[in-house]
């Protein structure tokens, strides 16, 4: 039962930041462990966008495919993920992006449970690594594409 929550301070709007997350198709260009990143659907209501997205992640020799559901909240700044099919027994992904002098937190939280021990053994470690690294991978990529001040 693996949860991870960071808070970072970047010196990009938050506006920024929530349309940097929510661009969901180019993750594999920049974030660690994922290869392959496609939207099955996207359907928008009520200044709402709902995603449904399938993530490929690999490591050495292990790739496993996984699908969530996305739900942007641009007038809350937040960023709702929840898991749909995959290796996990489950999977809670949220982003947060609020303002702050001269920038914005980035609060970034996630909890999930691999179905397999084995699954969780190999991959676990990695995963863990890597979703410490995140956070820093969208604002290096933040500041490619906005600039630095």
């Amino acid at each position: 039962m693996p949860k991870f929550e960071a808070t970072r301070r970047v010196a990009h709007t938050p506006e920024q930041m929530f349309d940097l997350v929510a661009d969901v198709e180019k993750y594999p260009e920049f974030l660690p462990l994922c290869e392959r990143l496609a939207v099955r659907s996207r359907k928008e209501r009520d200044g709402r966008t709902v995603l449904v997205a399938d993530m490929s992640i690999g490591y050495k020799a292990i790739r496993e495919t996984f699908t969530t559901q996305v739900l942007l909240k641009p007038d809350e700044r937040i960023i709702d993920v929840k898991y749909i099919d995959g290796p996990f027994k489950y999977l809670s992904n949220i982003w947060g992006f609020e303002p702050a002098t001269d920038g914005c937190f980035v609060r970034f939280f996630i909890d999930y449970e691999f179905k397999s021990r084995i699954l969780a053994t190999v991959m676990g470690t990695m995963f863990d690594r890597a979703f410490r690294m995140f956070a820093e991978a969208f604002e290096k990529r933040a500041d490619v594409i906005y600039g630095t001040n």
